[in-house]
């Protein structure tokens, strides 16, 4: 009896390190599907419990009725219009009482406008929204080959918050100690931006906006820095803190985008790596031609620790799933959205760029 106790207790301890090695987490409501050769790992794995638990806060208003297709301009009605002027007054307050919905069901009409006085110019968000209008329009018309037909409305990132829950600043990292031990080079810090791993934490800032971003690659051709390809470990980690936020903002894994046989090579990749190469140049052109711009309209309380202005990642539309909103085709309902009054200032890269640019571009 005392042999058997022995056993049992053995087995009953290795049983608990097994699951203490799987993250406490049980294997049920996991789905694996295979998408690509055998052995290679070409497997598309989801956590439906987790997916449930993203989809909880998704309740999509109802679509107002629509509007009347004639009648006088909102411009021409009321004051300050200066974006939507071109709708006509039903449709203009027909897509007011949606973006109210959409963002500040709460908060109501006030948290953009003054009461009394619409048509005042001294509240900041009134400001921001009319350009976050014009950004929605050049996502729904220059981005096709990112957002497709299903385009975006404000409920994409917002969700019913005045401020959508997934946005980004410059992150200073925490505080060090002084000597050997002051540079930790962004990392060795457990980081939410990438899942808590201890990459570099900062992984936004020269990857998704300036100028000439960071490029994006991890395999370096030679076995040392060199030559065309000047790329080290140490660039390998800062991608890598990127992959991680693609798959944790996509509830998605690295086959979505990659053959595990050869990372770095486009011809054999799932065609959505290319519909995410066109994702991270519209997250780069939204930061630089519209979010960062905005700096100076915004309180010091809306700005972050370097004072720069909220901006955008993948994680911002996608919340957690590979199609934001699953596909919710809210933007049929709401044809205004596709007839804003545009200035004109198109992203620096569209849509327009071809496959093969794309692998150029962004190889890795």
């Amino acid at each position: 009896m005392k042999t058997m106790t022995h056993k049992t207790t053995t087995v009953a301890a290795l049983a608990g390190a097994a699951l203490l090695m799987t993250g406490c987490e049980m294997p049920i409501g996991i789905e694996t599907e295979q998408t690509g050769y055998r052995g290679l790992g070409m497997e598309q794995v989801t956590k439906r419990h987790l997916e449930a638990m993203k989809r909880s806060g998704m309740e999509i208003p109802e679509p107002e009725r629509p509007a009347a297709a004639a009648g006088p301009l909102a411009g021409d009605i009321y004051e300050n219009v200066k974006v939507l002027g071109d709708l006509n007054i039903s449709e203009f307050n027909r897509l007011m009482n949606a973006i109210t919905a959409w963002v500040s069901p709460e908060e109501g009409c006030n948290y953009c406008h003054t009461p009394g006085n619409f048509a005042d110019e001294n509240v900041y968000t009134k400001i921001v929204s009319r350009r976050m209008l014009e950004m929605t329009y050049t996502i729904n018309q220059e981005w096709t080959a990112h957002v497709g037909e299903t385009g975006v409305t404000c409920y994409t990132c917002h969700m019913g918050n005045p401020v959508p829950e997934n946005i980004w600043y410059e992150d200073p990292g925490m505080q060090q100690a002084g000597g050997f031990a002051a540079s930790r080079m962004g990392q060795n810090l457990a980081g939410t931006n990438v899942a808590s791993s201890s990459l570099p934490n900062d992984v936004f800032t020269p990857f998704l906006q300036g100028d000439e971003p960071k490029n994006i690659r991890i395999t370096p051709r030679t076995s040392l820095p060199m030559g065309d390809n000047p790329y080290n470990l140490m660039d390998a980690e800062w991608v890598h803190g990127l992959m991680i936020h693609f798959s944790v903002a996509l509830g998605a894994n690295c086959t979505t985008c990659h053959n595990t046989n050869n990372f770095p090579e486009w011809e054999t990749s799932p065609p959505q790596r290319v519909t995410a190469w066109h994702g991270i140049e519209l997250v780069r052109a939204l930061n630089n031609q519209y979010l960062n711009p905005l700096q100076p309209e915004y309180p010091d309380y809306r700005l972050g620790p370097l004072g720069d202005a909220p901006k955008t990642n993948c994680a911002t539309c996608h919340n957690g799933l590979q199609l934001p909103l699953d596909r919710a085709q809210m933007l049929k309902d709401y044809p205004e959205l596709n007839r804003v009054n545009h200035r004109g200032d198109q992203p620096a890269a569209t849509t327009s760029a071809a496959a093969d640019d794309a692998a150029t571009a962004a190889e890795g």
